[in-house]
């Protein structure tokens, strides 16, 4: 409702973008009556409702075309970008953490944190076009734009997981070091084991519960952060086509696309949740308890 309202009082009429310059009072009303833009505001938001529930979000203002013909076909090229920036923050993320927790207060462990906070402070869209400067202009090594092409998504996905490696940086950190410090964590070290086997086997794996919540959040954020990284490397994602349909202000199309994020951040964290009775046995012991219950 808010995103409707805030589209109907924007500046602009989708109706004259639409037709240009040198339109006929008749046909403006055609158009107007097609698109269902001549009901009053409160209608066209309940009309709306009521279609998006039957998976229905409307005609495009620009083409004229049904909005899920122009949305699915771009929703994979987003869901693609975001996974592969996840899938380099945690793989990079995650040793850090490791390494900076195991190494507390040393040179690596000031070196990760600098790196922390830059992730954390500097905005996507600066960090896309100095990547862009050095290793597609200069140094020629990635396109600046999409292309056909596995090369064409590394620098987007390194711009997109920027913050997200931080956070899942930082967050292993605390997380390790609050581990490491519990009585079974010295007792497996009593018992010999080797201090890889202690921190990997033992620490890591009790410590990745609030590193989990940490990735789906940031997974779920990833979807909408990649509006601007999107933009910045004309990569054909529904983020690129949400700045456009914001410009042309083609309310179907921003409306489709805040339903469809929602709902993969939503799916995202019951995933996640679902992820938990695999770290902590103890999750999963209190589930087969309540299925015990139930039968």
């Amino acid at each position: 409702f808010l995103v409707f309202t805030i589209m109907e009082l924007t500046p602009g009429d989708p109706v004259t973008m639409y037709l240009g310059a040198g339109y006929t009072q008749e046909a403006y009303e055609n158009i107007s009556r097609e698109l269902g833009l001549d009901q009053p505001f409160i209608i066209r938001y309940i009309r709306f409702v009521m279609d998006a529930v039957r998976g229905d979000f409307g005609i495009s203002y620009s083409t004229r075309q049904p909005v899920v013909n122009e949305l699915l076909p771009r929703l994979p090229k987003t869901i693609q970008l975001s996974f592969a920036a996840m899938l380099f923050a945690v793989s990079v993320g995650i040793p850090l953490g490791v390494i900076s927790a195991v190494r507390q207060n040393s040179f690596l462990d000031s070196a990760a944190s600098l790196i922390a906070l830059a992730g954390v402070s500097v905005p996507s869209f600066w960090l896309g076009i100095m990547l862009i400067l050095v290793f597609a202009a200069n140094l020629g090594w990635f396109p600046s734009s999409y292309i056909e092409n596995w090369r064409a998504i590394v620098l987007p996905a390194v711009t997109l997981s920027a913050n997200t490696l931080a956070v899942v940086m930082r967050m292993t950190r605390s997380s390790l070091l609050e581990t490491i410090r519990q009585d079974y964590i010295r007792t497996a070290r009593a018992k010999g084991l080797k201090e890889s086997t202690v921190i990997i086997k033992h620490a890591l794996r009790n410590a990745m519960i609030p590193i989990t919540t940490t990735v789906g959040l940031q997974f779920g954020f990833s979807l909408g952060g990649a509006v601007l990284v999107e933009t910045v490397f004309a990569w054909p994602g529904i983020g690129s086509l949400l700045v456009e349909a914001i410009r042309v202000k083609n309310t179907p199309i921003v409306l489709a696309v805040v339903v469809v994020l929602a709902t993969l951040f939503s799916l995202i964290n019951l995933g996640i949740d679902i992820l938990y009775a695999f770290f902590d046995p103890r999750i999963k012991a209190e589930y087969k308890k309540m299925k015990v219950k139930v039968s």
